[in-house]
């Protein structure tokens, strides 16, 4: 099966001043489809790996090809990160929900949890993601360089933030810091609980 790119579930505009229209048209229609259109292409020579889906692709790269599983992992992981950060976005949604209860269990408050999720998209080195995964039954901030997926490493993505610069550069140039103060204000923590909800039962997010 051919991989193909979802439309926007929401305007190009709709997270202003948050994240500019420019910079959604240049990194959904451009970038992302970028990674799906070479997502294709690199499983061109494979029928079998066709019939996969991303996230089944991901979860088990050890079985693509050695010679194709690079492409597979950069522009595979590309085309599932940005499909599962689309609908993660949306203005005005507060914190509630189960998944709120388990930050606040797990770091004693949100406060503190946004505070260490933060610092470690600071630290983030070069192009890259920093997630809230469920790894087994406990919540785990980490950081994955590139178009790399928790899904690989066996844990399931409730939470992200692209780092990579084309997500920002355009209205904040290199200021990371004041991207991810402004991305905060555009979770949409409905689809995480919904997302939380799903990875207790052992089930990712499905492009």
């Amino acid at each position: 099966m051919k991989h193909e790119l979802k439309p926007l579930p929401y305007a190009y505009n709709a997270l202003e001043p948050y994240i500019d229209e420019a910079t959604m048209k240049l990194h959904h229609d451009k970038h992302h489809q970028t990674y799906v259109d070479k997502l294709n292409a690199a499983l061109e020579p494979y029928a079998g790996l066709q019939k996969l889906s991303v996230e089944e692709l991901l979860k088990n790269l050890d079985t693509v090809p050695e010679q194709g599983r690079n492409a597979v992992r950069n522009h595979g992981g590309g085309t599932y990160n940005h499909a599962l950060f689309w609908p993660m976005l949306k203005k005005d949604v507060k914190p509630s929900g189960a998944v709120i209860k388990a930050i606040e269990a797990e770091y004693g408050s949100f406060d503190k949890f946004k505070e260490k999720f933060t610092a470690s998209a600071n630290a983030m080195f070069g192009s890259g993601w920093t997630w809230l995964v469920l790894n087994g039954k406990k919540l785990e901030i980490m950081n994955t360089p590139n178009q790399d997926s928790p899904l690989s490493q066996g844990k399931i993505p409730i939470l992200t933030i692209d780092l990579w610069e084309h997500s920002f550069y355009l209205l904040r140039n290199n200021r990371r810091p004041e991207w991810i103060e402004a991305w905060w204000h555009v979770v949409n923590w409905d689809f995480v609980n919904k997302l939380y909800a799903d990875a207790l039962k052992g089930k990712p997010f499905s492009v």
